[in-house]
């Protein structure tokens, strides 16, 4: 049997991209659902420069959020908001009926909940002295 490697660098990043893939072809396989894609959103300043983003996808009827970000001068200008609501709306479309995410307890659990989301699980101590926080929203 091979031994364990660590991989760094862009070896990292090819090797996720095929771990990606082989799972992919799993879920399909088992589900049959073919029908993932991505969702990226972004607020671009008029010189280009990233004010906020949104990462994540949507599968089998099931929108994830996997990153939302704000740049910290923009934050409480409604860009996260604006951000989410995009979102929701792509994942209607795509025909999903709810969307998932997580967060940290010291992140965002509170603006997701001003959105609709509930909390649907939590994993202690992760970070150690913090929770990490799985919310789900049903769509409309």
């Amino acid at each position: 049997m091979s031994e364990v490697t660590v991989v760094a660098g862009k070896a990292a990043l090819d090797l996720r991209d095929r771990l990606g893939r082989e799972i992919n072809a799993f879920n399909i396989a088992a589900t049959g659902y073919r029908d993932a894609r991505h969702l990226t959103l972004a607020v671009h300043a008029d010189d280009s420069d990233l004010l906020a983003g949104l990462n994540g996808w949507t599968w089998g009827g099931c929108g994830y959020i996997e990153l939302l970000w704000v740049r910290e001068d923009q934050r409480g200008n409604g860009l996260g908001t604006r951000l989410l609501a995009a979102a929701e709306a792509e994942a209607r479309i795509r025909g999903c009926d709810r969307v998932t995410l997580t967060t940290h307890s010291f992140q965002a659990p509170g603006f997701y909940a001003r959105h609709g989301y509930a909390e649907c699980g939590r994993t202690p101590g992760y970070p150690s002295g913090h929770d990490h926080v799985h919310l789900v929203k049903r769509l409309q």
